[in-house]
């Protein structure tokens, strides 16, 4: 079987695929994005048999696996359309590939929690409706670590290497540029230093590691993440590819800030 990539993708803005924003995003603001979701199995070496999404939007005191085989739903966005609240992702768990990445973990030193009640939030739900619509390949999450220390998700990603080469397609779901405060001025302002250094990063296997421990150093780092977890599942991809090449997949100015997405290891 192919090795398959491992991708970190920006997964928008709440529902953003079934509503329509004011200016500055506007009505299309997401369509690239979606564009890109309901392309990205087609572009992949071959079909996955399942996926590990990290979401941005799960944080525990331990990276905690979900083991449900049926995870329902966690609506954990507010203020939104009554519809965007109706969405259904009905994809199965898999308990067996919760076990191993359990057990690669736990292999590599990581303690590991689990969790059977957990639904899909956001971070996992948005994208894979777009990108396996009819819910057909299974879907696991794992936590972040709540230290948010990224050489710790970094060895969390290069301990969970193995399972790309058995049909498993990690996804770290975040963004590149997360600052609700400053997302709707319009600007690109310093989100366009930070973008240029993170791709660059991406694409340099040799120190790339040390660069992403130190991400905090970087032109505008704190005003494009004020706080990192959205920042995190990128960690873990890039761990889960170490010593191979990484490019940018995907990238558009979504309400005049310039967002992300990468590949690692094909």
């Amino acid at each position: 079987m192919a090795r398959l990539p491992a991708l970190f993708v920006t997964h928008g803005g709440g529902p953003c695929f079934w509503m329509s924003f004011p200016e500055p995003l506007g009505p299309h603001a997401f369509d690239t994005l979606g564009h890109y979701f309901s392309h990205l199995l087609a572009g992949l070496p071959e079909r996955p048999k399942a996926v590990l999404i990290v979401s941005a939007h799960w944080e525990e005191t331990q990276p905690t696996v979900s083991t449900a085989t049926r995870p329902g739903m966690l609506f954990d966005y507010y203020g939104f359309p009554p519809h965007t609240y109706e969405l259904s992702y009905p994809a199965a768990g898999s308990p067996d590939l919760a076990a191993k990445i359990k057990g690669l973990l736990e292999g590599a030193g990581i303690a590991c929690g689990t969790d059977d009640k957990r639904g899909f939030d956001h971070g996992v739900f948005v994208p894979m409706l777009m990108i396996d619509p009819d819910a057909g390949l299974p879907v696991v999450m794992l936590s972040l670590q709540q230290d948010l220390d990224p050489a710790r998700h970094l060895a969390i990603g290069e301990a969970l290497a193995p399972l790309r080469d058995e049909g498993v397609l990690i996804i770290g779901s975040g963004s590149s540029f997360h600052n609700l405060r400053t997302y709707f001025n319009g600007a690109p302002g310093e989100a366009a230093a930070f973008d240029t250094w993170l791709t660059e990063t991406v694409s340099t296997a040799e120190d790339r590691e040390q660069r992403l421990i130190d991400w905090a150093q970087a032109p505008s780092a704190r005003a494009c993440h004020p706080r990192e977890e959205h920042l995190l599942p990128l960690m873990v991809t890039a761990g889960a590819a170490r010593g191979e090449a990484g490019h940018r997949v995907f990238h558009d100015l979504i309400g005049g800030k310039p967002m992300s997405g990468y590949s690692f290891g094909a």
